[in-house]
Parts: structure tokens; sequence; C-alpha cells
């Protein structure tokens, strides 16, 4: 999945209880005490094929502003934020907290509405410039094209060049710490100032017709995939708070919370994670954590972890009360600004998460869990494939959606799926060239025989967060533009694949190998070029990634993708997932300390495209070394699948041929 966008030239941002009825005039009961909150969420599931109900926008977006503007009057704002992110800094989120796709229209995973009392920006990056153009009432909205020659890098930018004099409404609940006082510093300096409303204007806005909380249940997630008991991890944190000289962590990360306790959960889309917070005191670990979704047998787990469950509102009277002691406790940078309010000035210190450091080295089992976990979804890509080639051949009509729903049929027939990684990124044509562009049953394009067809999509695995693209054509001949632009992704893909590279080197120190063919030809990409995933948890993980400060280490593991977009025409992306492993080398210079890639991916690559002219003899010799393992590792499980044996078999024989 295309990591986050990150600006070029240089690589390196709640549901309140019961929804409120919305009265004529917009009056509505408020709480007396502002951090009295609940956030909970929902997944939707249309009964298409898995599709998620959208939430409704555009055509309401009049209505919707006038809506919010009558309420920022009331609140005596000049302008209101309104974020993507929900209370726990989700990247993807449940109907209930997608408040900027409600009043906006746009559903691209990243972008701050800013909504001023005459005036309605959107702000997002270049993975999503294109599609908001096409989501977004012009005659309401502007778009603010962030990172592009004289634009601001993102919204806090923005709000500094903009806002004068002025009063800016933002949900505490939303925007983490760190943002918060980013902005405030921008504003104070405009003589302008942050405010933050006792509920979150969009949810008085939305009213009665806002989703429902989820009532899924936690479940555990067994030894024989985390590989490791949760008392052991509990352990390692304590002594790790305990060397920082404080009382206790909070963890409001949703999959940090996950990991450490080995449960999950079903309340946000493709993340199988719950709604809590957890504090590790020395002495005492809470969870707080809806109470309806613990069942008996959570229940005697956490009990035999000395775990107390309270009530997951509770954390506020928690952290305002400091039932821990008079002792400052550390709160991750990813917590919410509501948190640090409850707390106050001084009590807490802001700290990299120690979990997210954890949960990003992974152990043995964890790893030989992804081998087979991605073994089994490159199996269904395989049949995909296959079978996508003789539909075609037939003249059968397949869209961008039809084909991703195929390929999902594919993945459930597999041992220990569990839904999907993340929404399926399958597309054609101009809709390849938005690199995270999801079709919709009502809105896809045929695919096309004259342009690429790439689809960039995974499935959750009890033993395996997967994360996998290819790039294939369906026609006869590409055009030289197109195969050139393959070819030199291609190249960049094994490039980094390929890389052995001393301890101590960073994410961003590799990501120019991916670039550098492409660069020769003026080529380039907008997002990052790897992220780490998670095991059964989610597809998006730190703290590591290609272009970020953060040395690589045996365990890691992160995708491999990069990609080239041409606007309005197509679009080419490989992806495959790599585990950071030991390797030794001839000469051992300054002792073991040398590392590389093993490949996780299991999904030949396509030579249709390749030219062959561009390619030197060891990358023809790494697509045929790859492909020829695809066949031999694949072959086993498709025996019954005849048509994917045979498309397996040309893939190995196409490469040998380069």
């Amino acid at each position: 999945m295309a990591p986050f966008c990150i600006p070029l030239p240089s690589f390196g941002l709640p549901f309140r209880g019961t929804p409120n009825v919305e009265k004529s005039t917009l009056e509505r009961t408020t709480s007396a005490d502002s951090d009295d909150t609940l956030v909970s969420t929902v997944t939707e599931k249309s009964l298409k094929a898995g599709e998620q109900q959208p939430v409704l926008a555009s055509a309401h977006a009049a209505e919707r502003l006038a809506k919010v503007r009558e309420l920022m009057k009331e609140a005596k704002l000049d302008y209101y934020v309104v974020l993507s992110e929900d209370a726990h800094q989700n990247e993807d989120v449940a109907e209930a907290d997608k408040r900027r796709q409600w009043i906006s229209g746009f559903t691209g995973s990243a972008g701050q509405a800013l909504i001023g009392l005459e005036t309605a920006h959107l702000v997002t990056d270049s993975r999503y410039w294109t599609q908001a153009t096409r989501q977004l009432d012009t005659e309401l909205w502007t778009l603010v094209t962030a990172g592009a020659p004289g634009s601001p890098t993102n919204y806090v930018g923005w709000l500094s060049a903009n806002i004068r004099s002025s009063r800016v409404g933002i949900d505490a609940r939303t925007v983490s710490l760190v943002n918060a006082k980013s902005i405030q510093t921008a504003l104070s300096a405009n003589d302008s100032t942050l405010v933050f409303p006792e509920e979150n204007l969009v949810d008085i806005a939305w009213g009665s017709d806002r989703p429902s909380p989820s009532k899924a249940p936690v479940v555990i997630h067994p030894l024989q995939f985390s590989g490791c008991d949760a008392s052991e991890k509990l352990a390692d944190v304590r002594k790790w708070v305990h060397t920082q000289g404080h009382a206790g962590l909070l963890e409001s990360g949703l999959s940090a919370i996950a990991y450490v306790l080995n449960l999950r959960g079903d309340d946000v889309p493709y993340y199988p994670v719950f709604f809590s917070y957890l504090f590790i005191g020395l002495e005492q670990t809470t969870l707080f954590v809806k109470p309806e979704q613990l069942t008996s047998e959570v229940k005697e787990y956490l009990a035999g972890l000395n775990i107390v469950t309270r009530g997951y509102d509770d954390v506020w009277n928690f952290l305002r009360q400091h039932e821990w002691g008079d002792d400052k406790i550390l709160i991750n940078a990813g917590a919410t600004y509501a948190v640090a309010l409850a707390l106050g000035e001084g009590r807490y210190t802001v700290t990299q998460s120690i979990i997210e450091s954890m949960k990003g080295v992974k152990n043995a089992v964890e790893i030989e869990g992804f081998r087979k976990a991605y073994t089994r979804d490159g199996a269904s890509f395989v049949q995909f494939f296959a079978w996508l080639e003789e539909a075609i051949a037939n003249g059968e009509k397949v869209t961008e959606w039809s084909a991703a729903q195929k390929l999902t049929e594919y993945r459930k027939l597999q041992e220990n799926f569990r839904g999907l990684a993340y929404e399926d990124i399958s597309s054609t044509g101009p809709n390849a060239a938005l690199p995270h562009y999801h079709p919709t049953s009502s809105s896809s394009l045929p695919l096309s025989l004259s342009t690429p067809y790439l689809n960039d999509s995974g499935g959750q695995y009890l033993d395996g967060t997967c994360d996998t693209t290819r790039t294939v054509f369906l026609g006869s001949k590409p055009t030289y533009e197109q195969s050139e632009a393959y070819t030199r992704v291609l190249q960049g893909h094994i490039a980094l694949d390929s890389v052995i590279f001393p301890r101590g080197t960073s994410g961003r120190q590799l990501d120019v190998l991916a670039r550098v063919k492409m660069w020769k030809d003026g080529l380039n990409y907008g997002h990052g070029t790897g992220h780490g995933f998670g095991s059964y948890l989610a597809v998006h993980e730190g703290p590591h990634g290609f272009g970020i400060e953060v040395p690589i280490v045996a365990g890691n593991v992160i995708t491999n993708e990069p990609g080239f977009y041409k606007e309005g025409s197509f679009g080419v992306r490989l992806e495959s997932a790599l585990v950071v492993v030991p390797v030794k080398t001839k000469h051992e210079f300054n002792g073991p300390i040398w590392l590389g890639f093993e490949r996780l991916t299991c999904v030949p690559i396509q030579t249709k495209m390749c030219l062959r002219a561009l390619m030197s003899p060891e990358e023809k010799a790494w697509l045929k070394e790859h492909n020829r393992t695809c066949l031999e590792r694949l072959e086993p499980l498709l025996k019954h699948d005849k048509r994917a044996v045979k498309w397996l078999k040309r893939q190995a024989r196409d490469a040998a041929r380069l």
C-alpha cells in the first residue's frame, strides 16, 4: 500500500456517548465536563460483497457547512478545523469518525478541512490532489495542494499564512499534542487563539444520523501466532518505565495496546483493534475498555495478567485525579491534546512509544507466520491473475471493482483469513495514476487493454498482515512510455531488495536506491518507498520505514514499493514485503554487522512491460530467480487449479527468456 506522502525532494504528520438528536435550532444538551468523553466506532458494511456503506457527503455540502457555521457563531469562532484522525490517531477510521469526509465530501484518508465563516478549504497532499478536485464542490470548497510550489507544506502552514486576529476551534480529542502545540505557536504569532470547544461541532451537526458504536467482542490472539506471552511484554515495558523514573505509561495507540496484551478486536475497519486506553504502572496495569466487549474468557485472561479493567470513559477521571500518585507519567507522542489537558501541566513527559519499538521488531514466530501468510496470499494473487487473463481473453467485462472482489473471493478460501488489511486499490488508466484510488461498485472503470492494471491489496491473516502490489498489462503491446516507466520502477524495486548494508543504516539512506534509475530519466514519485507493517495488526506501522531517519534492524519488516504515476493516463507500482536479516559478507569489515532483506512476498512479476535493453544481466537474473521461486513455493498450493498453475509456469518461463 502506497505509504504516506513525503514532500520532494526532501524525504521526510469521539464519539461522545449517544449521538445528539438534531433539533430545529441546533439546540443541544452539553456535558458539564468537557473531558467526559466516549470514543466509539463501527464498521458499517454494505450487503454488496463487503463494501463499506459510505458516508453521504457532497449532495448536502452546503447544508452541512451552514450547520457548522451556525455552531461556530455560537462558540464565537472564526475558523474551525476538522481532522481526519480519531481519538487514537488511527489512519483508517470508522464511519462514525469520518467527520472530515462528512463535511467536505472528500473520501481520501489524509487531509484537513479548514472552515471559515465565509470560506472553506481542504488541505491534502499530492496523493489526493486529483481525487479531491473530483470530489469537492468547488463552489463551496477551495483545494490547498500541500507541498506544491507556492503552497504551504501542511494545514498548520496554511493557518500561519492566512489567519490573523482570530479564534480557531479544534477538537482536543482528535488532534495530537504535538500538532496542537504547533498550531498554538503558529496562531499566537498572528494574534490568534486556538480554542477547544466542549463538543465536536461536526458531531453536533451530524446528529442522530451518525453511525452507532461497535459492539464487537475483544478476542485473545493465541501464543502460536504472537510468539511472546503478554506477561513478558508487560514486564519489559515496566522495566523501561522504571529506568525512565516515572510512575507509569499511558498508551493510547490501539495497535500498541492490542500487541502488548495479545488481544484483537474489530472496532476499526481493516485493523483488528478495539477502542481502549492502557495504563502500565510499576505496580498496577489498568485497561480502560467498554465492558460489554469483554467476554468471560477475556476477563479471566486479563485477571490472570493482574490487569484491572475499567470503563472506557473512566480514563478521563483517572487522569484528572492522578490516581497513580504524585509522580509524573509517560505519554506517547501520538497522544491527543485532550490527554494532556486532563493530566495538567507538569504531570507528564512525552516520549516515543516503547511499545511501538518493541512491536516493530518481529520475533521468530511472527516472521515464520509472515512467510506462511504471504505464501497463501500469493497463491490467491496467482489464481486471480490467471482468472483475469482468461476472462479478458474471453471478452468478459471486468471492472476495477469486480476485479477486486474476485481477488477477495480467492483470499476468503485461505487458512486463517480474517478480512482485508486495507481498502482495495484496484485501478486502470487514469485511476491508476492516483496512488490511493479505491473503486466502488457504482463508479469504477472497465479494465483497459491499452493501459496497465494496478492491484494493491492484502489479506489480514491470524499469522500476518499482507500488503502486495503488482502491475500487469492485459493487452497485447504496451507503449514505450509505459514500458520505460515499468522497467525503471522494477529496477528500483530490485536495487532496494538486493542491497546489503551495515547496522545503523536508516531507511532514509536506502530510499535513494529505489529512485536513482528513475531520476536518470527524470521520473519520480511523491510517496515514501516503504513502511513497516504489523503481525495481524495495522498495515502501516513504525517507527522505521524507507525515507525515515530511524536505523533499520534485524527483525524489522518493511515494504518495498517504488512507483510512477502519469496524471490522467496510467500508473505503475511494484510492492513486495521484506524482513531484515543478518547477512554474512566476504570480508566482514568491522565484524558481523551486515544486514540485508529476505523477500516475503511470493507473487510473480510480469515481464510483458520489461524493456530488456535497459536491464542489466544481474537484474534479469534477479527476476528469473524471483519468478522461479514463486513457482516452486506456490505450485504445491495450486494443484487443484490447473489454470493457475499454467499461468504460474508461464511467468517463470517468460522471466527465464529475458
